[in-house]
């Protein structure tokens, strides 16, 4: 048996999945066949689905450290702590990568064409179970702290309008396919008409005619990446539990797709606090 992963075999591990990840953002076509076959000589005999599963350890890795993943490696918890601490330090200190990651999140976004909206719902995402450890953000300090470029994304003003205008159309087709015309041209887009402090973006309708309050969240990356909540939102969900709706998408910019939840936020996610509202203590002077 090979043993555990040693720090050669994980430094070059780590660097060929960056490179697959700068040409995913960059849109540039790659072969994940291909490079594992041009990795594996620099491991010691690890098996494809070795190799397969430190992949999806280093996706892991990634989105605790606020960074895209690449797509088609699920993320996998509890991985070495030497790859963590070689995933950090890489981050920290790739300039290139960096500036490929922050031009991908903020690009603007266009309004995807598609012909079958319905057939573009998808049931969540197996369930996670609640972090047993400290996220790598936490445990390790790379030479350069890394931004969180997923949190920066959620900030991209183009991708969210976007992402709600998809969500307004899917709504309207949602409802004329249950024969409710009448309620489909009720379908409000919120965050245009009342603005950003509702707590939910758009209000659509049950095919009886109660509300169905939603709230959007849009990424151009995986299914398990990570969205981020405000206070209010937070509150809007649990005050109108019963008609709240949280749209997650993913993949918008190649292949948008998109699945709900209900209720609560704080009862159907799990949820880490990145922010605090700091005051100065008096005294402290």
């Amino acid at each position: 048996m090979p043993g555990d992963w040693n720090r050669t075999e994980v430094e070059a591990l780590v660097a060929d999945y960056l490179s697959m990840l700068a040409s995913e953002l960059r849109g540039e076509p790659y072969s994940k066949t291909s490079h594992r076959r041009a990795l594996a000589p620099l491991l010691r005999g690890r098996s494809d689905g070795s190799i397969e599963r430190k992949h999806q350890n280093v996706s892991a890795i990634l989105i605790e450290l606020g960074y895209p993943y690449v797509f088609g490696y699920k993320p996998l918890g509890n991985y070495q702590a030497l790859l963590a601490e070689v995933v950090a330090d890489r981050i920290g200190t790739d300039l290139a990568l960096a500036a490929t990651v922050r031009a991908a999140v903020d690009a603007p976004a266009p309004l995807p064409a598609v012909a079958d909206l319905i057939s573009r719902w998808e049931p969540p995402p197996e369930a996670a179970p609640a972090p047993a450890y400290p996220p790598a953000r936490e445990r390790w300090q790379p030479t350069r702290p890394p931004v969180n470029y997923l949190e920066r994304e959620a900030r991209n003003a183009s991708l969210g309008r976007a992402g709600e205008e998809f969500v307004l159309r899917f709504e309207r087709a949602r409802l004329l396919a249950e024969g409710r015309e009448v309620l489909a041209e009720k379908v409000e887009h919120i965050a245009v008409t009342e603005g950003d402090g509702a707590g939910f973006d758009i209000r659509s309708f049950e095919v009886d005619g109660r509300d169905r309050l939603i709230e959007v969240k849009t990424t151009a990356y995986g299914k398990q990446t990570p969205f981020f909540l405000s206070r209010n939102e937070l509150a809007v969900s649990r005050r109108f539990s019963e008609q709240f709706h949280l749209y997650r998408l993913f993949r918008f910019r190649e292949d948008a797709r998109l699945y709900g939840l209900r209720g609560a936020l704080d009862q159907v996610c799990h949820l880490d606090p990145v922010q605090f509202a700091a005051r100065v203590k008096a005294g402290s002077s």
